[in-house]
């Protein structure tokens, strides 16, 4: 097992942004995009948890 100390910050606060602008998309005019955010939204919550 690989015991190095991985630093998640930066993918949360990635994570946390792109939380904002899926919500941001969704209630906009143009919300029918809201669906092109979902893969950032789930690879940045996975690198974040340190899945990938």
């Amino acid at each position: 097992m690989d015991t190095a100390s991985k630093k998640t910050g930066l993918f949360w606060i990635l994570f946390i942004l792109s939380v904002i602008v899926f919500f941001v998309v969704l209630y906009s005019p143009i919300g029918s995009y809201c669906s092109m955010i979902l893969p950032f939204n789930t690879t940045f919550l996975a690198k974040a948890l340190d899945l990938l």
